[in-house]
């Protein structure tokens, strides 16, 4: 699967202000931002992500997903401490 297609699943599914997929081999990482994301449990947000994308999952489309979700001030952050 590409990961345009995985980004634009997520984008028309979820209210994301950003989302960016990229792969190595078979294995996706997923990062998005949202406030959709706001008060949510790193389980929630990862179940939130795997909603909209289940079926590619469930069919052998995608497997070995690494999720990391931020509101956009968790994002602003996570930005300036790792970049």
């Amino acid at each position: 699967m590409e990961c345009k297609d995985i980004e634009a699943i997520l984008l028309e599914a979820l209210s994301l202000d950003e989302v960016k997929v990229t792969q190595e081999g078979t294995h996706y990482k997923i990062v998005a931002v949202g406030e959709c994301f706001d008060g949510m449990g790193r389980v929630k947000q990862q179940q939130t992500i795997y909603g909209p994308l289940m079926a590619h999952i469930t069919s052998g489309e995608l497997h070995a997903i690494t999720i990391n979700a931020f509101t956009p001030t968790q994002w602003k952050r996570e930005k300036v401490f790792n970049m």
